[in-house]
């Protein structure tokens, strides 16, 4: 399990581009990385609009935002369309990123089997794990002026 100050491991995703895009990319700002189930679900889209439309303020404080799903490139690329995102959204389609920051989920709306990630939001800065909140359940969002709060303290 990741703990705060905890390396955060490292990973390289294909984003909508089909590029490949490492958590190292990122080693001279803070990332945001936020977890999410799945594109063009409710509480998916008001998250990454929400992230979205506090982009400038995440960028003044010299940070980063990644979102990451189990989603294929092609529908992440569909989805950050549909809302204009001008942040990657990256696809693990492994799953091997969302269990090594242990936010594997299963059984996402009663689908027996079906694994994908549980909303969760990390802070890495330097490499290490400097925020973290997972959801009690994946329908409910984070608190998006305690991330914003936390970039500022670092």
């Amino acid at each position: 399990m990741i703990e705060l100050n905890d390396k955060a491991p490292e990973f390289t995703l294909k984003n909508t581009k089909k590029e490949d895009v490492s958590l190292s990319d990122f080693s001279d700002r803070s990332v945001v990385i936020a977890f999410y189930p799945g594109a063009f679900t409710g509480v998916c889209d008001t998250e990454m609009c929400t992230l979205q439309d506090n982009l400038k303020s995440f960028n003044d404080l010299d940070a980063t935002v990644l979102g990451i799903s189990v989603d294929s490139p092609w529908a992440n690329a569909g989805f950050s369309g549909k809302y204009d995102l001008e942040f990657d959204l990256l696809s693990d389609i492994d799953r091997s990123v969302i269990k090594s920051y242990d936010v594997l989920f299963e059984g996402l709306g009663g689908i027996e089997g079906y694994t994908c990630a549980n909303r969760a939001v990390f802070i890495v800065k330097n490499g290490d794990v400097k925020y973290k909140w997972v959801a009690p359940s994946p329908g409910e969002e984070p608190d998006y002026d305690e991330i914003q709060e936390k970039l500022k303290e670092i």
